[in-house]
């Protein structure tokens, strides 16, 4: 299953993960790897 995410860089540093079709369901991490990885364990839990 494919999940669209939006990743956003933040301007104090670090990314910001959210997922449009699951309300509410927001990661973060300090580099893409490990906000990609948050977020696909915050899908798991939702």
């Amino acid at each position: 299953m494919e999940i669209k995410v939006v990743l956003e860089e933040q301007e104090e540093g670090g990314f910001t993960v959210y997922v449009p079709s699951l309300p509410g369901c927001i990661s973060q991490g300090e580099t893409k790897e490990e906000t990609l990885k948050n977020i696909k364990e915050a899908i798991e839990l939702f």
